[in-house]
């Protein structure tokens, strides 16, 4: 048994397991001051205010070994989850940066050969081995800021072995290291260069030889594409997500990143569970979303290093949309496994409230990978991933910005990281 005993705040996020929260919903987080939480096994067994989880844990005990967790002065939220991230990958493109800062636009560096291409090509040559060691680390940095669930898409390939080969490793780290992974296929992430010329060749073989491969092998749960002027047209788009549905991927879609291009009215159209940059996307697009429930997942650490306008956060939850919030960690346009700087971010640049942004990273994110009967909230019956943070309450989380808070995760009901320092070795 496990007892986190006299936190300042105890921030449950309760009451959104059904449905994603929407609108004035995202302010509930249902604090207790003063709060404890026990767990049981990898389970939640009670939360509430720290008189009452002790009475729990003297009823309950028996002959158990009790470890006590000290949060006095301290924030316990549930585990961070990440809903959008191209975390397996090889090398780095950290030489982009000087030719944004000189004026290359992301589409110019692409179309040159750069950005995803030029991952694709380091990604290619890179055993799975070699794409499981470097994509450990990558989970590593991720866990010491408080993230215990992410979603790894694939899309760095971009022919069938090397996605299969990132599926795989991704599917062997969810084993190996405590961080859960949710696997996403995005086959349709950039047209290669060998089907430049014919672009709708390479939509075939995404729907007819990719999807089915991944399909068979139970290596995907969602089936994304890159729905962007320049890359995959809204019709290409549509064919490939209702590809995937045939072969039970649910779809996702990158969405109106660069220019307005129907991304979001496509996510609602085809019943996507989320859509996700959406920095463009249209009055109509937000309507659409709402009405059919498509989760945003909204990446302002993308606009921010892409120095250009975040998507307008308080439209969409004033629109009823559902939000959710990643770091879209991937080695060109967003280079970081910070999620609570995101959520700084998301205060700062996209005005959305602390407790709005910390749903976002929370419930509402494990509703855009299909988790939240299980994680996103603490609440008794669910799985114990649970973050105790170095601040008194949430709004001191996000005014406190650019420093890692975390000083202890629990994962499954284990403290992996515990006082600031890993305490795993490696196979769960």
């Amino acid at each position: 048994m496990l007892y986190i005993k006299n936190a300042a705040q105890v921030v449950t996020v309760s009451g959104g397991s059904k449905a994603p929260k929407i609108g004035s919903e995202m302010e509930q987080l249902n604090v207790i001051g003063n709060g404890g939480v026990v767990v049981e096994g990898d389970i939640i067994a009670f939360a509430g205010t720290d008189q009452e989880a002790a009475d729990y844990v003297e009823q309950h005990a028996g002959g158990k070994d009790v470890k006590v967790i000290l949060a006095e002065g301290k924030t316990v939220t549930p585990g961070l989850i990440d809903p959008h991230t191209h975390v397996v990958f090889a090398g780095s493109r950290e030489h982009e940066l000087a030719l944004r800062l000189r004026g290359a636009t992301y589409m110019e560096i692409l179309q040159a050969g750069g950005g995803i291409l030029n991952s694709a090509n380091k990604t290619r040559a890179a055993s799975e081995s070699q794409l499981i060691g470097e994509t450990r680390k990558r989970l590593d940095r991720f866990l010491v800021h408080g993230v215990t669930t992410i979603e790894a898409k694939s899309g760095y390939g971009l022919r069938l072995a090397d996605e299969l080969k990132q599926l795989r490793a991704a599917r062997f780290l969810h084993n190996d290291h405590p961080v859960d992974l949710v696997s996403t296929f995005m086959g349709a992430h950039a047209v290669p260069p060998e089907y430049k010329s014919d672009p709708d060749k390479y939509v075939r073989i995404v729907t007819e030889e990719m999807i089915p491969a991944v399909a068979k092998e139970g290596l995907a749960e969602y089936c994304d594409v890159f729905c962007e002027e320049g890359v995959f047209t809204p019709g290409q788009s549509k064919t490939i997500l209702e590809a995937g549905l045939k072969w039970g991927l649910k779809p996702k879609i990158h969405a109106d990143e660069i220019v307005p291009y129907r991304g979001a009215e496509l996510a609602a159209e085809i019943g996507a569970v989320s859509a996700e940059h959406l920095l463009r996307a249209s009055d109509a697009g937000i309507r659409a979303m709402a009405e059919k429930g498509v989760i945003a997942v909204l990446l302002p650490g993308t606009a921010f290093f892409l120095m250009t306008k975040p998507a307008d956060a308080r439209k969409m939850i004033e629109a009823g949309v559902p939000v959710a919030l990643s770091t879209d960690r991937n080695p060109g346009s967003s280079p970081t496994e910070s999620l609570p700087f995101i959520m700084n971010l998301a205060c700062l640049t996209m005005r959305m409230t602390p407790a709005e942004a910390l749903t976002a990273c929370t419930i509402n994110a494990a509703h855009a990978i299909g988790r939240a009967d299980r994680i996103g909230s603490i609440e008794v019956g669910k799985q114990a991933d649970l973050v105790i943070f170095d601040a008194p309450n949430v709004e001191y989380m996000q005014y406190h910005y650019a420093v890692n808070l975390t000083e202890t995760v629990i994962k499954n009901g284990v403290a992996v990281i515990l006082n600031g320092k890993r305490t795993y070795a490696c196979a769960r």
